[in-house]
C-alpha cells in the first residue's frame, strides 16, 4: 500500500467512528462517537440504552414516537443515552481525563424505512457535556459525507456572549424526510 492510499487521521478515525455507530440500538438514529487523546481512541460510545436495561428494538418501539414527542425535545422521555454521552461515561468507567482530546461523531436518520447520513452535531445537553469534560475539539461528519470541526472553547466563547440558544440553527433533529 503506497502513502496516499491510506486515510488521513481524521477519515481514520471516522471509519472508526461509523463502525461504532453500527452498535446503537436505536429505532430513530445510529450515531457513534469516539474520543480520540495524543492520537489514540481513549473511548468510544453510541446511542444506546444503559446497561442491563431492555432498547426500544426489545420493546418494539420508540417512547418518544408514541408519546409524540418532536425530535430534538424532552430527552429525559427516551430510553437511550447519547453516543457523545456514552462516549464520556465509558471514558470516566475507565480513569481516562478527557482534557484536551478530540471526539468524532457520525450518524445516520432511521426514517420511513430509510437510512440518511446527517449532520452529527451535539445537542444542548452534550455540548454542555463535551465544555465540561475538557474535549478540544469535535469532528463530525455532515450529511453531505464531508468532515467538519468545531473548536468547543468557541462555544463558551458565544454562550458567554449570547445564549446558547443562539445554536438552535446548528441542530436539526427532525424526524421529517428532507
Amino acid at each position: 500500500m503506497t502513502e496516499n492510499q491510506r486515510p488521513d487521521w481524521d477519515n481514520y478515525f471516522m471509519n472508526i467512528t461509523r463502525e461504532v455507530a453500527r452498535r446503537s440500538n436505536c429505532l430513530c438514529v445510529r450515531i457513534g462517537a469516539i474520543i480520540v487523546k495524543n492520537g489514540t481512541i481513549i473511548s468510544t460510545g453510541y446511542v444506546g440504552s444503559p446497561r442491563k436495561t431492555k432498547d426500544c428494538y426489545q420493546r418494539g418501539s420508540c417512547l418518544r414516537r408514541e408519546l409524540n414527542i418532536p425530535s430534538g425535545q424532552r430527552y429525559e422521555l427516551c430510553r437511550s443515552v447519547h453516543a457523545e454521552q456514552n462516549a464520556i461515561i465509558n471514558a470516566a468507567r475507565e480513569n481516562s481525563s478527557l482534557l484536551g482530546a478530540d471526539m468524532y461523531l457520525y450518524g445516520i436518520r432511521i426514517f420511513g424505512g430509510e437510512e440518511k447520513l446527517i449532520t452529527a452535531t451535539p445537542c444542548f445537553i452534550c455540548k454542555k457535556m463535551m465544555i465540561n469534560a475538557g474535549l478540544k475539539t469535535l469532528v463530525y461528519m455532515d450529511k453531505d459525507g464531508k468532515i467538519q470541526k468545531a473548536n468547543i472553547e468557541e462555544w463558551q466563547d458565544r454562550w458567554q456572549e449570547k445564549d446558547m440558544l443562539d445554536d438552535m440553527d446548528i441542530y436539526d433533529a427532525s424526524y421529517v424526510k428532507k
